[in-house]
Formats: structure tokens, sequence, C-alpha cells
């Protein structure tokens, strides 16, 4: 007997995996059988062979004696009503295709061919594979189809982007989930009375979800809650205030002093060349004891931090909620400032006196005036720093006095502007021509008597409607979106209420041209950008007007703001951020009157919104890189175009596709398979085979 080869043993595998004699195909079918279609196209597979047999599709009625479909014959055509049937042969396997051939949108005035009601077609259909007269297979499709949408604008494909939450948390109680109702053991619930919460005073929500998310941690050096203190302790523990620690939502910018006396003074700011020779854009301001200035400044989660340094030529206008009993005075005025040439300077305090309290008095409880305890604080406090290159020339405050009683909540406002010397209107900075991320985007009226200009957005309030809508600047590098409700009636006038969104939109963008930097002057044309509107409608556009009852298509009811902007250079290493361009474009959307369960109710509410985009293009184009440009971080896959490690991907670690000993394995074993191919394919195997 003959040794057998390799290649008759494959065929000996081949012919044992194949399917056996005899062995009996299934009958045609479709899969699936069954189908509930939503949209205008739906496919299903025909499993058998196609040779000879015909398909045909139509429309299944309802017998009306005994409510079942009636089934169908093998008459039918591949195209009926608004069907058509669609059949791609293949050997055991067919493709069938069937589409809606009519239109889905809904109807507008004097429009055919579409959906009259929101619901278009709800029928039932049925395909049928028959060879000859014998039906071989059924499917039956039931369609449930509905209009598209009314919107017929450009939709923004951004994601949501949720702030983290381990530094700006959604909400300064997690625990208050009632709305108008005491949440019971959550302490931090401004709806819980002073008597409730002493029913549960004791047993408070703890931690995260109970609001207290600044304990001391056990490293501060004023902390006690360690049990065992070790001796090296005072020498190696933390000296911070508890508005810095390391929880949830108390991070902000800058360092934190007090007018108290330190255990540790500062050091004068350095720079490489030498010695301090003057301020630089976010230095912070020395005092004459060698401390920070400071003002009360907002965190990043939004509560007001009382001795946040001031940051040299960085303007902000906060305010802060506080109450007679938690209000604190701040640093006193007599406090002598650096000028960043080992001079000081006294600040130039001028007081005034508060007359409408109501502009500063937010809530106020019913107490009676005779029993209410009254205290004359700073209601307000507006600083302005006159500077010269790097140094600071003189410091004026205003200060307005009013008085504060016992159940009032006051809004203290803090102002910090800086002003160049050598500008007469305080148009300029000098240290820093360029915008600052944050700071409001300069807009003009070139042709207007007034040049001044405006580039707002919406701040809603209240119940958000568009009428007591207030507006807040765009600022500078911070991408927003804002909107409010329009109160629209069943009977409005397409034409009218057109002509009201498109007043309401326009009124943010009161300006003709935005400064290509901070300190773009109203004299200079070239130190301006023309804004480019582009309208909703030309005017070879026919609108329509619209004479259907409660239902209004073409309202621009969206404001679409995008800014280009680029680094052009840099000022003592500071980057200058200058605008190149702004564009404003309309989004039209379909308004319908909706009236919910009943329509008893003649008002409606249309939704228009503003959003703002700021777009960084590169003042040059970069240097593109060849196949094998070596950089510095070689390895790296995300810089570069070869990447070697992914080479054995499936072999590391961080293919997750299976289990890394089941990679292993298979890995282990195409090795193995190589390696037997390469021996096989040598010449002295098959010589060694022969023997």
């Amino acid at each position: 007997m003959g040794v057998v080869g390799p290649g008759a043993l494959l065929l000996l595998l081949l012919l044992l995996a194949g399917p056996c004699p005899g062995q009996r195909s299934r009958d045609p079918v479709f899969r699936p059988s069954f189908i509930h279609m939503s949209g205008s196209r739906v496919n299903s597979f025909f499993l058998g062979n196609s040779s000879g047999v015909s398909f045909s599709i139509i429309l299944s009625p309802i017998d009306e004696d005994t409510g079942k479909l009636q089934l169908g014959n093998c008459s039918g055509s591949k195209r009926v009503g608004d069907w058509n049937l669609d059949v791609t042969p293949g050997m055991n396997i067919s493709k069938v295709t069937v589409t809606l051939t009519r239109n889905l949108e809904l109807c507008l005035p004097n429009a055919t061919e579409c959906c009259p009601s929101p619901l278009c077609v709800l029928e039932t259909l049925q395909v049928l594979a028959c060879r000859g007269s014998v039906m071989l297979a059924q499917l039956l499709i039931q369609a449930e189809i509905f209009a598209n949408s009314s919107f017929t604008g450009n939709v923004s494909e951004n994601a949501t982007i949720i702030p983290n939450q381990a530094f700006q948390p959604l909400g300064s109680c997690p625990c208050n989930l009632t709305a108008g109702a005491c949440d019971v053991r959550c302490c931090c619930d401004l709806e819980c009375t002073p008597d409730l919460q002493q029913l549960f005073n004791g047993s408070c929500f703890t931690g995260v979800f109970g609001g207290d998310v600044n304990p001391p941690f056990d490293q501060l050096c004023s902390s006690q809650s360690m049990e065992f203190t070790p001796e090296w302790f005072p020498f190696l523990c933390v000296q911070s205030s508890l508005d810095n620690t390391p929880f949830l939502g108390y991070f902000y910018h800058g360092s934190v002093s007090t007018p108290k006396a330190h255990a540790f003074m500062i050091s004068l700011q350095t720079s490489p060349e030498g010695p301090f020779t003057g301020y630089r854009q976010g230095d912070s301001i020395i005092t004459e004891e060698n401390e920070y200035f400071t003002i009360p400044q907002q965190s990043l989660a939004g509560q007001c931090i009382g001795n946040a340094p001031v940051a040299f030529l960085q303007d902000f206008d906060i305010r802060c909620l506080t109450s007679l009993g938690s209000y604190k005075e701040g640093l006193p005025h007599t406090v002598r400032i650096n000028t960043g040439t080992a001079d000081f300077i006294q600040q130039s305090v001028i007081y005034r006196t508060i007359t409408d309290r109501d502009k500063f008095i937010t809530e106020s409880e019913s107490l009676h005036p005779a029993e209410a305890l009254c205290q004359n604080v700073t209601f307000a406090e507006h600083y302005t720093f006159i500077c010269k290159d790097k140094n600071i020339e003189q410091v004026n405050v205003t200060v307005f006095l009013g008085s504060l009683c016992d159940g009032e909540i006051l809004t203290q406002r803090f102002t910090v502007e800086f002003l160049s010397l050598r500008s007469t209107d305080g148009e300029e900075l000098f240290e820093n021509p360029g915008y600052q991320v944050g700071k409001p985007v300069r807009a003009a009226n070139i042709n207007a008597s007034d040049p001044i200009g405006t580039l707002n957005i919406w701040q809603p309030a209240g119940r958000g409607l568009c009428a007591s809508a207030t507006y807040r600047p765009v600022l500078f590098g911070v991408d927003s979106h804002s909107g409010c409700l329009l109160e629209v009636g069943i009977n409005e006038d397409c034409s009218l209420l057109r002509g009201n969104v498109s007043e309401k939109l326009n009124s943010l963008i009161q300006a003709t041209h935005i400064g290509k930097r901070d300190n773009s002057s109203y004299s200079d044309p070239n130190d301006w950008v023309e804004i480019i509107r582009l309208d909703p409608f030309s005017s070879d556009t026919n609108v329509s007007t619209g004479n259907v009852k409660g239902f209004c298509p073409d309202i621009p009811a969206n404001l679409n703001v995008q800014i280009m902007f680029a680094e052009v250079g840099a000022v003592q290493g500071i980057p200058q951020q200058q605008i190149l361009a702004v564009q404003i474009s309309f989004s039209t959307v379909v308004w319908q009157f909706q009236c919910g369960l009943s329509c008893a109710n003649s008002l409606s509410f249309l939704p228009i919104t503003a959003s703002v985009q700021f777009i960084e293009v590169p003042a040059q184009p970069p240097i593109p890189r060849t196949r094998y440009h070596r950089i510095y971080a070689e390895f790296d896959c995300n810089q570069n175009d070869v990447c070697w490690p992914q080479l054995f991907y499936p072999l590391t670690r961080f293919y997750t596709g299976e289990p890394y000993s089941q990679c292993l394995a298979k890995g282990l074993f195409l090795a193995f398979l190589a390696l037997l191919a390469a021996i096989v394919s040598n010449p002295w195997f098959s010589k060694l085979w022969n023997i």
C-alpha cells in the first residue's frame, strides 16, 4: 500500500465536509416572511431556486364578512398602485425589494402628489412567488408610514456636550428631586422651611448626593479628622483654603489669599531675564505687603470667591448674591498697590450712596420694618486701572454704599477695567491688541452717526418667552446657543409672522462690521470686517404665503453666526487672536399649530434660536508630512502615518475583540502554519517525502 500524499488528504477532508448524497433541499420560502414597514423601502430574501419563478405584488383587502385578509393569486404584476417590486435573482438566494413611489412630504398650498394628512400610508401588501399557477412562497408586508418632519432647514450635527461633572457640576443640590416640595433629608433643598429642616437636621444626605461637596480632607493642616496624627504631620500638611479643595465643583483659576497674616509670604514674580520689572498679561497684582490684590470673583462652579486675585489686563464683571448674615467686607481700600517698578500707589476712592435699591435687592422676606436689622454695606465696586506699558499708573475705585436689612438678598456687583494711558476714550489696551477668550466681541455701525454696535444673544428668563428675554454679549472664543419662545396665534398671518421673527433675530445684531482686534479704532475702516449676510430668501424665490389655517412654511426661525479667527502673531510671548470674517445665515422651519389633546387654547409657541460658532483657521497652511517622516514621538500612532506597533495589534493588550488567551492561541497557530508552509515548500522536503 502506497503512502497517501498531502493533496489526497486535502481532497478527502473536502469530501467529508460536503453535503451527504441524497440530502433533500428545503422548500422555497421568504426570509423574513412578515415585515412591518415604516419607511419607503424594505428588503427580503427568497431562499430557493428562482429558475422559472415569477414574482408579483398585490394589495390585500380585508374580507368584510370574516375580517381576514384575502389570499392572492399568481395573476399579479410587479407594480400595483404606488408600490414597485424589484427582484435581484441569484443562484439559491434572490433579493426582493419593495419600494413606495409616492412623495412622503406634507402638502403645502397648491401642491400635488403629497400627503394631505400626517399619516400617509396604511396598507397591507402580499408578495407572491409562483411557478406557473402554483404559489411557492408568500411575503406579507404591513405598511404604516407617516409623513416626513416639517423641518426643512439646516440641521446641526454637533452633539450636545455634557460638561465633566468632576469640574462643572450640573446642579448645586443633587438630592432636590421634587419640584415645589421639600425632599426629606435633603438639607440643601431651598423649598424646605426651617421648621421642616429641624425634623431631619441630624440625618441629612452626606457627600455629593446631599450637596455637601466640600468636606475638609485629611491632609489639611487645620483638619482634626485624623485619629492618629504622626509627629511629622505639621511639617508635611497642606495649607489651603476650603474654597480650593480637590472635591466636586470647587476648582477655579488663580491663587487665594486673605487680608489676614499669612504663614508663608508670596515671592515677587520674576522672569528668566532678571528681576521683576513689570507686569505681563495674566500676572497677579501685588500689594505693598507682598500679597495678592483680591476682589470677589466667580469660580468655575458658579459660586463667588471673596479672596480671588486680580490678573493684569483681564477685565471682568461679576455679580454675587449675599445676605446680611453672610456679608463680609473685602480688602480695605487703604492697601497700596505695587506699580511694577518697586513703587507703590494709593487707590483713589470715591464713595456714593445708592438711591434705587430695587436694582440690587432681588428677594425680600415679609418682615416688619421695625423688627428688621439694617446695616450700611457695599452694593457695588468699580475698579479702573490706568496702565502704561507693563506698569500701573493709577487705580480709581468707585464704591456704592446702601442699607441692607435682615431677610433681604443683595446682588453685589464688582467690575474691573484696564485702560491704557495713551488712550483718551478707553478704546484699547496697550499690552494685548488681540482678542482674549471670554471678552466681548466688538461691533460697529460704520455708516451710522453712532458707530458703536452690538452683537448679542438671548438670555431667557422666567417662562423663556421672547417678550421677557434679555440680551448678553457674544464672548470671543465661546461657542453658544440660545433661544426663546414666540407666542403665535392660530389665525396668524404667515407674512407677518416671518417679519416678526426676522425682526426678533435682527435685533441681536445691531452692527454692520466686527472688529478685527480688541483695540480696533472706529476711525480706521481697515480695523473692521464687514458682516456677510445670507438672507433666507433671494429676490427670485417664490415664497409661499401659507393660506392654510395654523400652517406657515419657510419661517426663518434659526440664526447662525459663524466667526472665523486665526492666531496672527504674538506680543511679548502672548498669542494674538484676530477675527478674519463673520457670516450670518438663517435656517427655515415649517410652523404648524400644535393644540395637544384639545384645541381650546388659541395660542401656540414657535421656538426661535441663535447660535454662535467660532472657527479657527491657520494663518499659514501646515507643511504636509511625508509618509516616512520621523517626529519626536515616532511610536505615537495618533501622530504618524505609519504605525509599526499596530502590525501585531491583535496580539497586544489593546485588542479587546476577543479574550487575550484566544488571540494568543490563534496567533501561535497562524505562526505554526506559516512555519509549516515554509518547510513544506522547501525543495529538500519533497525529496525527503519520496524516500
